[in-house]
């Protein structure tokens, strides 16, 4: 089947869609809906809902109540196209306390995304926990915000957003949460949801205009101490640009609870054409 023949997006042309980032077409296949869109290209998958599958398969082929998922590391591989997508997953490391997990999504045979996923055997350390990340505005007391005023595609359009500091350019803190469940008819887990949103730290405070300028990440790193509880995604974030056409997107990462870890994105840098 050639690019033109492939079908896109549920919902790009019209057609009936369910309120959902994907619809299951079989074990490991799905289709993607418009709400996965991207910010770059309405023909691509936005990296925040492609994350958010990703991790919802690991945790339903390989489940386990007594581990935590601590690093969740997404390498790019190339355009993130809409469309028909596979899914496969694979315990990389298994351990009875220490153990890496691995999730790949392909399309038309080639791979466009790969998590490697490390989880932690839980115990009680409540007498020693504590952290010095400063706290963020809880979400109660923060303004909606539009983020389809700056960026365009049918996920940012379906993310709810509140503003926890006046953004300027490089420098921005707020709170977001996905409306849509991952997989139509479907439980997800908070932590699956949570990271649904993540990845649009890049659109919190971008250090440049958009549209003459273009800056993706080409990976997610997420690092997180404790299993979120929200699906709120709270982030404060700064953005850094070198001369040389690379850049950095890191966030304190919360939920309603508190800090819960740290965000990294590195950019590659361009003029648009």
């Amino acid at each position: 089947m050639s690019t033109e023949e492939a079908p896109g997006h549920l919902g790009a042309n019209g057609e009936d869609v369910p309120d959902a980032h994907y619809v299951r077409t079989s074990d490991h296949g799905f289709r993607t809906t418009v709400y996965t869109q991207g910010a770059w290209s309405p023909l691509e998958q936005h990296m925040a809902a492609s994350s958010g599958l990703l991790v919802h398969e690991i945790e339903r082929n390989h489940p386990r109540e007594d581990v935590l998922p601590v690093r969740f590391s997404f390498d790019i591989l190339g355009v993130i196209p809409g469309g028909e997508i596979e899914v496969h997953t694979r315990v990389l490391r298994p351990g009875r306390t220490i153990e890496l997990v691995e999730a790949t999504m392909s399309a038309g045979g080639r791979d466009c995304i790969r998590l490697s996923l490390w989880r932690l055997k839980t115990s009680d350390t409540q007498d020693v926990a504590g952290g010095e990340i400063e706290p963020l505005t809880p979400v109660e007391q923060c303004e909606p915000v539009n983020m389809s005023e700056a960026w365009g595609g049918g996920f940012i359009s379906s993310v709810e957003a509140r503003t926890a500091r006046r953004p300027r350019p490089g420098n921005g803190a707020g709170w977001l949460r996905i409306t849509k469940s991952v997989v139509e008819g479907e439980e997800s887990s908070p932590t699956a949801r949570f990271i649904s949103s993540v990845d649009a730290a890049n659109g919190i405070a971008p250090r440049a205009e958009i549209g003459p300028w273009a800056f993706p990440n080409v990976d997610l790193s997420i690092h997180m101490f404790r299993a979120p509880v929200s699906s709120w995604v709270g982030l404060d974030t700064r953005v850094e640009f070198g001369g040389d056409g690379v850049g950095l997107t890191h966030s304190e990462l919360f939920d309603e609870r508190g800090p819960i870890g740290r965000v990294a994105q590195a950019l590659t840098l361009r003029r648009a054409s």
